[in-house]
Formats: C-alpha cells, structure tokens, sequence
C-alpha cells in the first residue's frame, strides 16, 4: 500500500551561484523573487536559462527558476559509494521530510516565512551528473513502478518572494483536486 504524502518538512540547506557551473556554493540565506528565481542565481529570469532550451528556444518561460531536491536522497546515494552533499547537485534548495517527486504538478510549497514555489516538474538528470560522480546518473534513475521516474529533484517557479535559509519550515500545499482524495 502507498504511503500518505508528508506535507511538512524543514529547510536543510540553500545555494546559489551566478556562473553556470554544475555545483552551486551553500549560502547561508537565499532569497526567491517573484517570477524570476533565485537572486543573483545563474538559472534566474523570466526565460529558460537551462543550456540546451535556451539554445533552442530562448524566449520560452522559465519554469525551472528553482531546484529543490530532497536530502535523504544523498543518504540512499551514500549507500550506493557516492558522496554528495547539499549544493553539489545544482539545487538551490535542500529539504527534509519532504517526497518532493511523489508531490503532483501544482503543488504548492511554502518555505520560510513568505516564500512560494510552484512545482513545474521533475529535474531529469543529464550527462553532466557522470561527469560530476561517474555512474551516478543510473542510481537516479527509478525502475520503480509506479512512482517517478527520476530521484533527482524538482523543478519551480517563484509565486512569491522571500528569503530562504537553513532551518526553515517547508509546507506542501497540494492542488486543489488533490487535497480532497482520501489518504493512501
């Protein structure tokens, strides 16, 4: 049987880093502006800034403002010989006790005590992550059925600013059509 979807976490660390580089720096407080991103973040702006789409398409929206991944995802990939910590991925922000890529497209999360983001969809992992720990892109993909297909994070938008930092409360709030389905 599924388990319910934890709707409560906290905040476990947050990045950002103006150059384009796979590995984001941790800051000690990050702040999210309202349909740009993260402030003073290389992936910030109102178009995609992602290398491969912005080449494409370079006036298509943003919808990968922020990256949030959860942290006991680096303990299952400590299990499997990789050491990766907070930042080291491209995430701006780390959580705790959140199932981030079990959470439907919509949902929203409330972190620290303003900000907003709207999930936009799962991070797929590119070639870039072997470069960073050779054979990692395999252990972030999921064979497991269901759930998502990927273990690497979420993709969102900022629906409303406010600064972010360690310690800081995370709270799910799901789409409407999904908050009155009865528990798994």
């Amino acid at each position: 049987m599924p388990q319910a979807l934890s709707l409560e976490g906290t905040v476990v660390a947050v990045a950002a880093d103006r150059g384009l580089h796979f590995s984001k720096p941790p800051q000690d407080r990050i702040v999210l502006v309202e349909g740009h991103g993260v402030e003073g973040d290389a992936h910030a702006g109102p178009f995609v800034r992602h290398r491969y789409l912005a080449r494409r398409q370079p006036r298509l929206a943003n919808l990968r403002q922020v990256h949030l991944i959860p942290s006991e995802l680096f303990a299952s990939l400590s299990d499997a010989g990789f050491k990766v910590g907070a930042g080291d991925l491209d995430e701006n922000i780390t959580t705790a006790g959140l199932d981030l890529e079990r959470m439907p497209l919509g949902t929203l999360i409330e972190l620290g005590p303003a900000a907003i983001v709207e999930l936009t969809g799962l991070r797929t992992p590119c070639v870039l992550i072997d470069r960073f720990r050779t054979g990692l892109r395999r252990h972030v993909l999921s064979s497991a059925k269901p759930g998502p297909r990927f273990k690497c994070g979420v993709l969102g938008v900022v629906r409303v600013g406010g600064r972010v930092a360690a310690g800081d409360s995370a709270r799910i709030r799901l789409p409407s059509v999904f908050r009155d389905l009865p528990a798994l």
